[in-house]
């Protein structure tokens, strides 16, 4: 039990349970296994001592800092250990404590002292100091936090991994040995894995480095097999409804309707829609995801999908994640549509239905999160298209789905998911990936522009503009931060000035941020799409839905600020048209420029992917602060071996699921949300 100000602080660790403290894994390790002697240690060596205090006192600096001063010692000699600022020792760390000290050896003068060591009492029965092992046959212990590896944690202001470990260390003596293991035996034999009461208690007190590899080997075994186990059960669900009604359509009018087309649809598209319209005749709803790069014609897939539905008598409902994507769809459909007397309505905050019965002849209703609270016709809603679907919840897409009966799905993301990850997050969807671009389309070219080459940028720039085209120049923030890690983060307003009256005050400039109005959104994109402004400042609210011909040239800056799969969702809002588009990357953090560079190589949002996913890790990818679906400990989704090894369980696993009731217990414990790209 801890106190009601510590449980707040443990919140934002997101540990509420005692199993959540227990499962609160650590990320390194400190090695203070080596245990010393005074008298045989030698300067630079990192060491745990068994001592005995002598004396200690404050001392103030003459800088007013307050020292304690400590004399220690065992049978070869003594030493003079510091600490800083800890009053608190002198009370607790009185003459003739038995003491384990862990830190490093360094000299002060002639003599040897340890500074600001790692302390913990020994409590000891008799006058002979013993040290008993975490790992002796009844799973006794004293040091957890010297004379071992010593687990570090994630911290929390207020939560030290010291306070942790006391914490945990008296849960893992007392709960681990009555713990069982939801794993059958088979499947544990077969993959080499250890039990689960002795990897919960390695990962947190392991005897050696052997230990923490194979309790991390089982730790993020179980990651992605729940994930993999919980992918499937939601397949088996859905799998579980009834189409009310299968489409039939004239295959002849498709193919009309593509030859009618402005452009020749490429391989991977041809490939999409075909999977896509077999999917949309069968019994089953259908639950696809479409993942393509920016630019690469989803929305003509999810169309032709559309034109299906309406040749079957049913409607379409398509949601986006803004107004802006929204309005861009609305008239991309009403285009395509015209011809075919399809009629087709936009719902948004600022567009409500005007249909006021259900015998309308609406065939696509096009909207944002106001398809799921306003009305409209959804009667005979037989397939519900989600783009963007990363930014939206569960139970989001389940709200709109209901409104039809069992309706299919298709969900659409720009976002370039590594295969590894579609394949072990998305096991419950049938994927169709959109990986050619276009004919015509002309890459991107993208260059890496450190601080001291900022002038001759913007000079170029200028230029670029004077020969008619248009820029982005996108910004992480709104407002500048007063955080102090954020101070030196461009943000968008501060930016929008300084660019306006010192850089380019010959040119016309727009700013757009989250926090602007919808309507008013709409006029800074209209105006600036009629070319009446040169440079759009804005955060990286155009990442999606924001398609100008005419804007060639984006500036990122604080480039390093983002993943490499968003930087390449932000370079495809231009590249739109036939001329040559530009992408400059600013950045003043020398350290990224080997990951940026990679933007300069690749124009593949996959293969970007791929590479972010290896230097940073799926956590910095997708953010902790997101949905938190990507809440991977240990596993890595990097690691295809593992996800082999955890699919293979699955197949196993799953068809003998009611049959294993711990493992299903534990399995309705977990919560996965969906991903969402930082």
């Amino acid at each position: 039990m801890v106190g009601e100000a510590y449980a707040e602080k443990l919140e934002k660790l997101g540990i509420e349970t005692v199993e959540d403290l227990l499962h609160h894994y650590p990320f390194r390790y400190e090695d203070w296994s080596f245990v010393s002697k005074i008298g045989g240690c030698q300067p630079g060596e990192k060491v745990t001592f068994y001592v005995t205090i002598l004396s200690i006192k404050n001392v103030f600096a003459r800088t007013g800092k307050r020292m304690q001063k400590a004399v220690v010692a065992d049978r070869t000699g003594q030493m003079e250990i510091t600490w800083f600022n800890q009053p608190f020792l002198v009370k607790n760390l009185k003459p003739g404590t038995k003491v384990a000290l862990a830190g490093k050896v360094d000299t002060f003068g002639t003599k040897k002292q340890m500074v600001a060591p790692e302390h913990e009492i020994i409590k000891v029965k008799s006058q002979k100091l013993k040290v008993r092992s975490y790992y002796s046959n009844n799973y006794s212990y004293n040091n957890i936090h010297t004379g071992r590896l010593v687990p570090v944690y994630p911290e929390t202001a207020g939560v030290s991994s010291k306070w942790l470990r006391s914490r945990i260390a008296p849960l893992v003596k007392k709960l681990v040995p009555q713990m069982q293991d939801y794993l059958p035996l088979s499947i544990r034999k077969q993959f080499a894995i250890c039990d689960l009461p002795r990897a919960i208690r390695s990962v947190h007190f392991p005897k050696d480095k052997k230990a923490v590899a194979k309790a991390r080997k089982r730790l993020g075994f179980d990651e992605l097999l729940f994930l993999h186990l919980k992918a499937l059960s939601r397949k088996s669900r859905w799998q579980s409804y009834q189409a009310t009604k299968p489409f039939k359509f004239d295959q002849e009018k498709i193919n009309k309707f593509i030859k009618k087309l402005p452009f020749e649809l490429t391989g991977a598209q041809k490939k999409a829609v075909s999977e896509i319209l077999k999917d949309l005749q069968k019994q089953k709803p259908m639950n696809r995801l479409l993942e393509g790069d920016v630019g690469s014609g989803k929305t003509i897939v999810a169309a032709i999908a559309a034109y299906a539905a309406h040749l079957s008598g049913i409607k379409t409902g398509i949601m986006a994640p803004t107004e802006i994507l929204a309005e861009q769809h609305f008239q991309t459909f009403k285009k395509l549509f015209k011809p075919f007397g399809l009629k087709i309505e936009l719902i948004t905050g600022s567009h409500k239905s005007q249909i006021t019965n259900h015998k309308s002849q609406i065939a696509i209703t096009i909207g944002t999160h106001a398809l799921l609270w306003q009305k409209f016709d959804h009667e005979n809603l037989g397939l519900v298209v989600i783009d963007e679907q990363h930014r939206f919840g569960v139970a989001q897409r389940a709200k709109l789905t209901k409104k039809g009966k069992s309706p299919h799905l298709l969900t659409m993301t720009a976002t370039p998911i590594p295969r590894t990850v579609a394949l072990t997050l998305y096991a419950d969807l049938d994927l169709s990936i959109l990986d050619e671009m276009p004919k015509g389309r002309k890459p991107v070219k993208t260059w890496v522009v450190p601080e001291e080459k900022r002038e001759a940028g913007y000079q170029w720039i200028r230029e670029k503009i004077k020969e008619g085209n248009q820029a982005f120049i996108i910004c992480p923030l709104i407002e500048p931060s007063q955080s102090e890690k954020m101070a030196n983060i461009k943000a968008a307003t501060e930016e929008f000035e300084k660019l306006s009256k010192k850089i380019f005050p010959d040119l016309k400039l727009l700013l757009l941020h989250g926090r602007i109005k919808s309507k008013e959104k709409n006029k800074i994109i209209e105006k600036f799409k009629a070319k009446k402004a040169d440079i759009l400042v804005s955060t990286p609210v155009v990442e999606v839905g924001i398609d100008i011909e005419n804007a060639t040239i984006i500036v990122i800056e604080a480039a390093e600020r983002f993943g490499l799969a968003q930087l390449h969702q932000m370079r495809g809002r231009v590249g739109r048209g036939e001329k040559q588009s530009y992408c400059l990357l600013f950045s003043s953090d020398g350290k990224a420029t080997r990951r940026l560079k990679a933007m300069e190589k690749y124009q593949s949002g996959l293969k970007l992917a791929e590479i972010d996913l290896k230097i940073r890790g799926p956590g910095e990818i997708y953010g902790t602060s997101q949905s938190g679906f990507l809440d991977l400990k240990i596993a890595s989704f990097s690691d295809k071996k593992l996800i082999k090894k955890t699919k293979q369980a699955v197949e196993d696993l799953f068809p003998r699921l009611d049959k294993l009731p711990l493992l299903k217990e534990e399995l309705e414990k977990v919560t996965i949300e969906d991903v969402h790209p930082n």
